[in-house]
């Protein structure tokens, strides 16, 4: 993170002016002696009339002008009368208020503090209050201070205040109880600490390696951390090998654990032609889910459109067109079978065979919508189509629960308005978006999933795409026509070769694919700059912003997104004394920068200059940054689609450069013009699936730079990456095979 001097300052605190009663983020006014001050940061549970030490710096925000925020606190119980008379008066205690706040410290004074902690039944001495009342007032201060004694207890442990309001939230009176007891209770869902950090604070209370509790808890991180690598699901063997391996401890211990874990509910366990696979209890939701409601889908179809041929031959009269038998195929299963998978490499006409079926359908006075899994792919459905696409999250209205987890307004209670949906890019979408999509499916609605299977399967988890295909339950449509128009695009051509395993041409300097011979990495970095700054923009009026972006296979190494990220930007953004620049998490900022959000955040605002506003930023978009306020810490970009997105110094952790993306992260994307570094790297990263992924996101130009015989490697490597998952068992009954 950015580094300064950090202050300290003490004071009372005169009022809270806001509180997220959440996430314990609060607004307050703190009376240091000289002036009221507003401080701003993660404080839970504070009142009027305590003693605050803050440690923090100062800050000046956009809309509120001056403030102190917080990077840490300690906090005193009121000492005097008048300070006790402003804590109770605020409402910190509940079932005190203004009168009664009076009463008590006019009757026990600066011992007001003692009575509550010790002796709250004399508090009934006074007029209007029973015993009763007594009672439960002491047992609310007792529960307020006791949260502040847990922020302490946890603290000694890393636990920041805002972690402590999750787990407060969680627990209750007995956090610290429940961490002590069992420190892996801080991995569960909603308090999200980590395994490791769990760990260490097993470790410092000297738990044993093979405790129970740690088995349970490292089962789960593993198989939680292999969904972040897609799979829905593990092999019972491989769980139990990787635990024991990563904990130390024999692979009997964790085949105990885990039988616990699948009596509980905490894991499913499922035979797919007698082999145990592991499932989460929400993933394997979501496959049965989609699994099912696909099956409900095909037994209770749309209606069928009458005289097919006859629109068809009206589409190709009027737009002086005519179909391929392939694409007449799809019209007609799209729109008599009511699903359809259309799927086809570039080239093969799958936008003119989209067009074709939103416009009969429409013209059959049906509401079609249009969406696809990331911003920028649902503006280029837009651009190819027409008509207006939106995201999948915009689509089906994405909210937020007490958790600020993720949930969508439409649903199975509140359907989507409309009578056919067509999803693109469907190889990017993973199962627990695909659950949501078919939740808000109205019943008979026509369903229309566009993607290339030879593509790089999804972020998220699943291998919704692969899975449907393989089923053989939809109807599929596979586009291989390449058509003559595109035969002149040497991308298109060497992407049908490269996916049938033939070497691209490499030989060819006059059309748009390009490849540049060099057998030294440093000089392919060099290329690859001098081609981005300079040679590209000279010679097709590219802008090295707008148009070209350089697209590597992963994130390490001198040809890694990390070093070529520094190198572009060091070329095409260099330091200017009237660009402000921030360092976030060891990456240094400049305005001017192209950048791109790696992580979906659906808190982030953000406002249009047509006076939109919103919520929510997603995995992949890019943008510009605009603005530095190193005083205020906060970072200001505004995204290719016109968003202007405030950044405090938290969520810039969630930008990246984007000179230099890696080809996952491309995915959905298209650039006008596209450089990629072809050189020896780690085997897991040369594959087929992944170099043809590359290819065909460069719409009008592609230059690869690097050895000949890495394209060969990368293009003999048919492997594709192996995804356990679960919906084509639950499709078909047909399961896992290695």
């Amino acid at each position: 993170m950015y580094e300064e001097t950090l202050l300290e300052m003490t004071g009372s605190v005169e009022r809270v002016v806001f509180r997220n009663e959440k996430n314990g983020y609060t607004v307050l006014e703190l009376n240091n002696g000289q002036e009221l001050v507003t401080v701003v940061g993660t404080i839970p549970w504070v009142s009027a009339g305590e003693e605050l030490r803050v440690i923090g710096n100062w800050s000046s925000h956009p809309n509120f002008g001056t403030q102190f925020k917080v990077e840490a606190f300690e906090r005193s119980k009121p000492a005097t009368a008048v300070a006790m008379l402003k804590y109770l008066s605020s409402g910190a205690i509940k079932g005190i208020g203004a009168a009664t706040a009076a009463r008590i410290v006019d009757t026990f004074g600066d011992n007001t503090l003692h009575i509550l902690e010790e002796e709250p039944e004399r508090l009934s001495s006074i007029k209007g209050i029973t015993r009763d009342k007594a009672r439960k007032i002491g047992e609310e201060f007792q529960r307020v201070h006791g949260i502040r004694e847990m922020m302490l207890s946890l603290g000694q442990y890393g636990i920041s205040p805002e972690e402590a309001v999750r787990i407060w939230k969680q627990f209750g009176p007995q956090a610290v109880e429940r961490v002590q007891e069992n420190p892996y209770c801080l991995c569960d869902d909603g308090l999200n600490i980590g395994f490791s950090r769990a760990d260490d604070i097993a470790a410092s209370l000297e738990r044993p390696q093979d405790d129970i509790c740690r088995l349970r808890a490292g089962l789960v991180y593993v198989l939680k951390h292999n969904i972040g690598n897609g799979h829905t699901c593990l092999p019972v063997e491989k769980l139990l090998a990787a635990t024991a391996g990563m904990l130390g401890v024999d692979v009997s211990l964790t085949q105990e654990a885990l039988e616990q874990l699948k009596q509980d509910g905490s894991v499913i366990s499922q035979l797919f032609h007698g082999r145990e696979f592991i499932f989460t209890p929400k993933l394997h939701r979501s496959e049965v889910y989609a699994a099912a409601r696909i099956g409900m889908l095909l037994r209770y179809p749309a209606q069928s459109i009458v005289g097919i041929d006859h629109y068809i031959a009206v589409m190709e009269q009027e737009l002086s067109i005519r179909y391929a038998e392939m694409q007449k195929q799809a019209i007609r299963k799209a729109l008599s079978q009511g699903m359809l998978i259309l799927t086809g490499g570039p080239g093969t006409g799958k936008t003119t065979t989209l067009n074709a079926i939103i416009k009969i359908l429409e013209r059959k006075g049906e509401k079609v919508l249009l969406a696809a899994p990331t911003g920028r792919a649902a503006k280029r459905m837009s651009d190819l189509t027409g008509k207006e696409a939106k995201t999948i999250h915009r689509l089906l209205q994405v909210e937020w629960d007490e958790n600020d987890q993720p949930t969508f307004a439409k649903n199975e209670k509140n359907n989507l308005d409309c009578d056919a949906l067509v999803i693109d890019e469907l190889s990017m979408v993973d199962v627990t978006i695909f659950e949501a999509v078919l939740r808000a499916l109205p019943l008979g609605c026509r369903l229309i999933l566009v993607g290339d299977s030879d593509q790089l399967p999804s972020v998220g988890p699943g291998n919704v795409l692969g899975d449907l295909i393989a089923s053989e339950m939809l109807p599929v449509v596979r586009l291989n026509e390449i058509f003559r128009q595109s035969m002149q695009s040497l991308i298109v051509t060497n992407a049908h070769r490269i996916v049938a395993g033939e070497m691209p041409d490499l030989s060819v300097r006059t059309s748009d694919f390009f490849f540049l011979p060099s057998s030294n990495a440093a000089d392919v970095a060099e290329t690859i700059v001098g081609l981005c700054a300079k040679r590209l923009p000279a010679s097709y009026g590219y802008s090295p912003m707008a148009d070209i972006q350089v697209l590597c296979p992963g994130r390490k190494g001198d040809l890694g997104t990390n070093e070529l990220n520094k190198r572009l930007q060091a070329a095409l953004n260099p330091p200017d004394r009237k660009k402000n620049e921030i360092t976030v998490n060891g990456v240094l900022f400049r305005e001017g920068d192209k950048v791109m959000q790696v992580k979906n955040d659906y808190n982030l605002p953000w406002n249009k200059s047509d006076g939109t506003t919103g919520e929510g930023v997603f995995n992949g978009d890019m943008g510009v940054l605009c603005g530095v306020d190193r005083r205020a810490s906060v970072l200001t970009v505004l995204m290719d689609d016109d968003r202007l997105v405030l950044y405090e110094l938290d969520a810039a952790s969630e930008l990246e450069l984007a000179y230099a993306m890696t080809v996952h992260k491309s995915q959905g994307n298209e650039f006008t013009a596209v450089v990629m570094p072809m050189f020896p790297g780690p085997p897991q990263l040369c594959y087929r699936n992944l170099l043809y992924t590359a290819i065909t996101r460069a719409k009008t130009l592609l230059v690869m730079v690097g050895m000949r015989r890495t394209v060969q490697a990368m293009v003999e490597n048919a492997r594709k990456t192996r995804r356990y998952s679960g919906l084509l068992y639950f499709l078909t009954g047909a399961g896992q095979e290695e």
